[in-house]
């Protein structure tokens, strides 16, 4: 029975790469501080003997396990890639590693990983949203684990967040469709229990409606689940009433999908029977036929941010500031003036 060949170590590597084990270390870890030549070198060698780190060794050098996790509401549709693309890139650029979970937007769901990533090691957590229970973020600064927030900005709660203003957002979409002569305007909301972010666009709706004069339409809302077959539901519930709205809102383009292709299957046409927007901007939104009109989230800044930050927080023990971005509106061709 032949033996198993030991594993190639760190002196391995220098020796073969012709430089010392300090060299070979700066490589893995601060490529930016080793001139090319050398790290050229050294990664041939690496590729070579076919080296693998020491994690636990690095792990035990720098008291931190070099992994982040982020906890998202769901994996089944586009809301949050995005973002979480560029999250992952820029943490992985950092040196840093990605532990995504699911909730299903359920509270207990969350709350139990968040303390099963803490067992785990993690450096630092990013949460989606401010709104749950007080007593998670006792434990996460019983733990003194950096938690960051995203999708939603406020200047004052307990972790910062790098997001964006969700009810601003809605109300400028809502006084964009009032301005093209809608009064009668709907709305297709997810469930804003535990959810901040549908919650707060519904305020965004309702602010705008009543301004304007429009106390009527605030009545008019469904509360669904997120998903295509949810929002066909709604927008088929909303259409039942004895007034047809002339305009349906969506709290993400997801929902909206879902409503445009019911209207198709009632034979309503859009723009010209019913507008349609959503909100978030993710390809879906710029597929469809017609075209969305929504609100254009930053996701890829915001995970670009997110991830500077929370390895901030992490690296040099800050308490981190609260980042505020910027939202814009997509005029497509599912929002046309109102003719009737």
């Amino acid at each position: 029975m032949s033996k198993i060949a030991a594993a190639p170590t760190l002196e391995d590597v220098a020796k073969k790469a012709g430089v010392s084990t300090a060299t070979v270390s700066r490589c893995l870890n601060a490529p930016d501080r080793v001139v090319a030549e050398t790290r050229t070198k050294v990664m041939a060698a690496v590729t070579a003997l076919g080296y693998t780190p020491n994690f636990a060794a690095r792990v035990m050098a720098a008291k931190r396990t070099f992994t982040v996790g982020a906890i998202i509401p769901t994996m089944e549709n586009a809301i949050f890639a995005r973002g979480l693309q560029a999250f992952q890139e820029e943490l992985h650029a950092r040196g840093y590693t990605l532990l995504v979970a699911s909730s299903a937007y359920k509270p207990e769901v969350e709350e139990e990983q968040i303390r099963a990533l803490v067992a785990r090691g993690a450096d630092g957590l990013l949460l989606i949203g401010h709104d749950r229970a007080e007593s998670v973020y006792d434990y996460l600064e019983r733990q003194s684990v950096p938690t960051l927030v995203a999708w939603s900005y406020q200047a004052k709660a307990r972790v910062p967040s790098i997001g964006f203003d969700n009810r601003a957002a809605m109300r400028g979409l809502t006084e964009a469709v009032i301005q093209r002569g809608h009064t009668c305007i709907a709305m297709v909301s997810g469930v804003c229990a535990g959810n901040d972010r549908a919650a707060l666009r519904v305020a965004g709706w309702k602010d705008a409606l009543l301004e304007n004069g429009l106390a009527d339409s605030a009545t008019r809302i469904v509360e669904t689940p997120y998903g295509i077959e949810a929002g066909a539901a709604a927008f088929a519930n909303l259409m039942a009433g004895p007034i047809k709205p002339t305009a349906i809102m969506c709290g993400n383009d997801v929902l909206a999908v879902g409503a445009l292709q019911k209207a198709h299957e009632m034979g309503m046409a859009v723009p010209k029977d019913v507008a349609i927007t959503g909100f978030d901007d993710v390809e879906l939104a710029r597929i469809v036929t017609p075209s969305l009109t929504t609100v254009q989230v930053p996701h890829r800044d915001m995970g670009i941010q997110a991830a500077r930050a929370l390895v901030d927080m992490v690296e040099n023990k800050r308490a981190g500031t609260s980042v505020q971005l910027e939202t814009s509106i997509r005029f497509r061709a599912s929002l046309a003036r109102n003719t009737q």
